[in-house]
């Protein structure tokens, strides 16, 4: 039990995705505590079970930023949340093996590993959505068949585009961008 075993490291945020995250310090916290979980000993992790299990409670129960409300990721909270339960019961099982602890870690670290590529995931979505520019012109909507407020969203976009004249094409005297 006091033998030190090596664990994986937990996956991180992307540098470039770090603002995003910057205020919410319950995911902080977790992410810096698991890095005392590098190098550790069975006896450690069960010292720390707790107060690692104490802090993923507290990173369910927060005010997440706006754009992480969805659900796929709080089943990620909810299965790490799960996950460190079940290595803080270890703590009160006394014929516990070191192997038994060490897998247990290893599963809340994968755990906190998949919340953090899903928060990835999120950014990246959005950023990749936030790229896209289409032009309702090219896309052949029949008009016909859209809702009067898609119809005002659409009629209203391309009117600011008009307007600010940021779009230019072939055959009219609309500007198109870049160009």
């Amino acid at each position: 039990m006091s033998l030190i075993q090596t664990h994986s490291a937990t996956k991180n945020i992307k540098s470039t995705f770090l603002k995003e995250i910057k205020d919410w310090n319950e995911l902080k916290a977790i992410d810096s505590f698991f890095v005392k979980f590098r190098k550790i000993s069975a006896n450690e992790v069960l010292s720390n079970a707790i107060e690692l299990k104490d802090l993923i409670k507290s990173l369910k129960d927060s005010v997440k930023p706006a754009r992480f409300n969805i659900i796929s990721l709080d089943a990620r909270i909810n299965i790490l949340y799960t996950e460190a339960l079940r290595l803080a019961d270890l703590t009160a099982i006394g014929a516990i093996k070191a192997t038994e602890v060490n897998t247990q870690l290893d599963k809340t670290i994968a755990a906190f590993s998949n919340v953090t590529i899903k928060i990835n995931t999120v950014l990246e979505k959005i950023n990749f959505e936030n790229e896209i520019n289409i032009d309702i012109t090219f896309i052949g909507l029949d008009t016909t068949k859209i809702d009067t407020i898609s119809k005002k969203s659409i009629d209203l976009m391309f009117k600011e585009e008009l307007f600010n004249g940021s779009k230019v094409y072939k055959d009219s005297s609309i500007k198109k961008q870049g160009l």
